[in-house]
C-alpha cells in the first residue's frame, strides 16, 4: 500500500459531460464554491470521428476548441483560486491544445504550468497493431499519466483519449499517493469518476423521475469528495439547481455499462460491490467498492470513414398512407439516375384517425442512401424526389429541400496489449516521462450473463396486480456503446427489487421492445443498486455515426421500456415512497 498523504478529502468537480455542454459551467463551478480540481470530459466515440475529420482538413486542429475559449474566460480565475484543471479536451491533438493554452496564458499575463498526456494516438501504427487502416485509432489510457503530471506541479493537465473516469482518478491518486496496488481505492475513484463524468446527469438531468427534481431549469454540475480509501460523497455547489440523490447517482452508475466488472486500464471495478447511502441534502455516499487487477489489454477506439450519406423525408397525410408510401417508393427507385449501394426505407405511422390537426393526421416516410461515391447520393439523389412533386401521391410534401450528402463513419472497438502503448507525459520543462502499464495486469474474468428467464410473470407472491407502465415503479437509463446499447433498470424502493429481479428477464424485455426481439440480449444483476442491466448487441449497427435508427444513441430506449405496461402489484402502485 502506498503512503497516505491524506488530509480529509479531495474535492473534484466536473464542468463538462460532452463537447457542446454548457459553456458557462466552468465559471459557475469555479465561482460556486470550494474545489481542489475541476475536470472536463469532451470526448465520445462520435466526437473522435468529428475531430478526425477536422484534422484531415487542418493538422493543427483535432482538439475541443470550446475548452480553449472557456480558458480564455476563466484561466486567471482558476489560478487565483488554486483550482487545478484536468481535461481530455486535447482529443486527437493534446500537444496542440497545450501549446495554445501556453500562448493564451502569455497573452493573459497568467502564470500557469501546462502539461499534456500523450501516446493514445495509434493511427500511424494501426496496421502494425492489426487495427486496419482507420481514420482515428486511440487507446483508452489510464490515470497514472495524469497523476505524474500533477505530481510534477502541473496546474493544467490536457489529455487525449483517456477513460472518462481517469479524469477523477488521476487527481485522487496524486492527492493520496496511490499506486497500482491500491486496487480498492482506485476502483472507488473510478465509480466516483463515472458518476460525475456526464455532468448534470448526476444532478437530475435525463432522470426518469425528473418531476421530483427541484430547479430543473438550470442544473448544477456534480462534485466528488474522494477520501483516502477511495470512498466518496457526490454533491454539488449549494444553491445550484437540481438534486443529488441515491436515485440520480444510481441512474448515472447504470449509464453505458455492461456486466458487474467495469474494465479499465488501471483497475477492474466491481460495480456489484457499490453501496450508496444518503449523507444529507444533496449528498450521497459511495462506499464498499472493490477492485481487481486490470486486463492485459487496453481498448482502442477505431473510427473509419465509410462513405457519404443522404436522406429525404416525405409527409403522408390522411387516408391510404401505406399505399401512398408504396407508390412513392416505387416511383423514386425507378427514377433514380444511379442506384446507391444501400437504400433503406422507414415509415413512421405517427398519424391517427379523425385527427384534429393536419400534423396529427400525417405519417413520415424516410429514405436514407449510403454509398462510397458521393455523386450517387448527392443532390441528384434528393432532387429526384422533388421531380416527383406533381406526379406522385396526393398531398406530396417534403420536410426539407434537396441537399448534398454528408460523410459518415463507423466505429468499432479494438484491443492491444497494454505494453504496446507508449503512455507519456510532457511537462512544461520539456521533460517527457514514460508511464508503464500496471504490473498487476491479468486475464479478464468474464461476467456470465444471468441465465434466469422465467418467460412469465409470477403474481402470487405479491398479491393482486394491475396493468400499469413499468415506469410507475422503476427508473431506467440507457445509452450507446458502439453498435450495442444498454438499459439499466432500477427500483427506487429496495423492497421492490425481488419482484423486478423475478419479473424483468430477457424474454419479457424482448416482448416489451419488439425492435430487439431478434437480437442477442444479455442480462446482469446488480442487487446492491436494486437494478438489472441489459446489453443489447447490434441494435445500433456500426455505431452512432453509421446507423439511421430513430434514436441512434439509444438515449430514449429506457424511457420507451418504462412506458410499456406490465402487471404491477397493486401494493406497489399505492406505495409511492421513494425515500432515500
Amino acid at each position: 500500500m502506498s503512503a497516505d498523504r491524506s488530509n480529509g478529502v479531495v474535492r473534484i468537480g466536473n464542468a463538462s459531460g460532452f463537447y457542446g455542454d454548457r459553456f458557462a459551467a466552468v465559471r459557475e463551478m469555479l465561482e460556486g464554491g470550494e474545489l481542489d480540481y475541476l475536470t472536463g470530459d469532451y470526448l465520445a466515440e462520435l466526437t473522435m470521428l468529428i475531430l478526425g475529420r477536422d484534422r484531415l482538413k487542418d493538422p493543427k486542429t483535432g482538439y475541443a476548441k470550446t475548452f480553449l475559449r472557456q480558458m480564455e474566460d476563466c484561466l486567471g480565475l482558476a489560478v487565483d483560486k488554486g483550482v487545478r484543471i484536468v481535461t481530455n479536451a486535447g482529443g486527437l491533438n493534446p500537444h496542440g491544445l497545450a501549446v495554445a493554452l501556453r500562448e493564451l496564458a502569455d497573452r493573459l499575463g497568467v502564470s500557469a504550468d501546462v502539461a499534456f498526456v500523450d501516446g493514445d494516438d495509434l493511427v500511424d501504427r494501426a496496421s502494425e497493431l492489426d487495427l486496419g487502416t482507420p481514420l482515428t485509432a486511440n487507446a483508452y489510457l489510464g490515470a497514472f499519466g495524469i497523476k505524474s503530471a500533477l505530481d510534477a506541479g502541473a496546474e493544467i493537465v490536457v489529455t487525449g483519449r483517456v477513460t472518462d473516469a481517469s479524469l477523477t482518478v488521476g487527481p485522487a491518486a496524486a492527492h493520496f499517493g496511490w499506486g497500482f496496488d491500491d486496487l480498492d481505492a482506485l476502483a472507488g475513484a473510478v465509480v466516483a469518476g463515472h458518476v460525475i463524468e456526464c455532468g448534470a446527469q448526476a444532478t437530475g438531468g435525463n432522470y426518469s423521475f425528473f418531476t421530483e427534481i427541484p430547479q430543473m431549469g438550470r442544473l448544477g454540475f456534480p462534485i466528488a469528495e474522494v477520501a483516502a480509501d477511495g470512498s466518496s460523497v457526490i454533491t454539488k455547489h449549494a444553491g445550484t439547481g437540481g438534486a443529488v440523490t441515491v436515485g440520480t447517482v444510481t441512474a448515472q452508475l447504470l449509464y453505458e455499462i455492461g456486466g458487474p466488472r467495469y474494465l479499465g486500464p488501471d483497475v477492474t471495478t466491481r460495480l456489484d460491490t457499490v453501496t450508496l447511502a444518503s449523507d444529507g441534502t444533496d449528498r450521497v455516499s459511495i462506499s464498499g467498492v472493490r477492485g481487481e487487477a486490470p486486463p492485459e489489454t487496453v481498448k482502442v477506439s477505431l473510427n473509419h470513414l465509410a462513405g457519404v450519406r443522404n436522406e429525404i423525408t416525405l409527409i403522408l397525410t390522411g387516408l391510404d398512407v401505406e399505399a401512398k408510401a408504396e407508390l412513392f417508393q416505387q416511383q423514386f427507385v425507378d427514377a433514380l439516375p444511379t442506384q446507391p449501394d444501400d437504400l433503406s426505407w422507414d415509415l413512421s405511422r405517427l398519424d391517427r384517425p379523425d385527427a384534429e390537426t393536419e400534423e396529427q393526421a400525417s405519417a413520415l416516410l424516410r429514405c436514407v442512401a449510403r454509398d462510397a461515391d458521393a455523386k450517387k447520393v448527392g443532390r441528384a439523389f434528393s432532387a429526384t424526389a422533388v421531380e416527383l412533386a406533381l406526379a406522385s401521391y396526393p398531398g406530396f410534401t417534403m420536410t426539407a429541400p434537396p441537399g448534398n450528402g454528408t460523410p459518415y463513419g463507423v466505429f468499432e472497438p479494438g484491443y492491444v496489449d497494454a505494453a504496446a502503448v507508449d503512455h507519456t507525459v510532457a511537462l512544461s520543462t520539456g521533460v517527457v516521462a514514460h508511464i508503464e502499464p500496471s504490473p498487476l495486469r491479468a486475464p479478464v474474468t468474464v461476467d456470465e450473463p444471468d441465465p434466469v428467464t422465467t418467460g412469465s410473470i409470477s403474481t402470487g407472491e405479491w398479491g393482486p396486480t394491475a396493468s400499469a407502465p413499468l415506469g410507475v415503479i422503476a427508473g431506467a437509463r440507457s445509452g450507446d456503446k458502439g453498435g450495442s446499447a444498454n438499459i439499466g433498470v432500477w427500483v427506487p424502493n429496495p423492497d421492490h427489487f425481488t419482484w423486478l429481479d423475478h419479473t424483468l428477464d430477457v424474454a419479457l424485455l424482448k416482448q416489451l421492445l419488439p425492435e430487439v426481439a431478434d437480437l442477442t440480449v444479455h442480462r446482469y444483476r446488480l442487487p446492491n443498486l436494486s437494478a438489472v442491466n441489459f446489453v443489447i448487441e447490434g441494435v445500433l449497427g456500426r455505431g452512432v455515426a453509421d446507423n439511421v435508427r430513430f434514436d441512434p444513441q439509444a438515449k430514449g430506449m429506457g424511457e420507451w421500456l418504462r412506458s410499456r405496461p406490465v402487471p404491477v402489484p397493486l401494493s406497489f402502485i399505492t406505495s409511492t415512497d421513494r425515500s432515500e
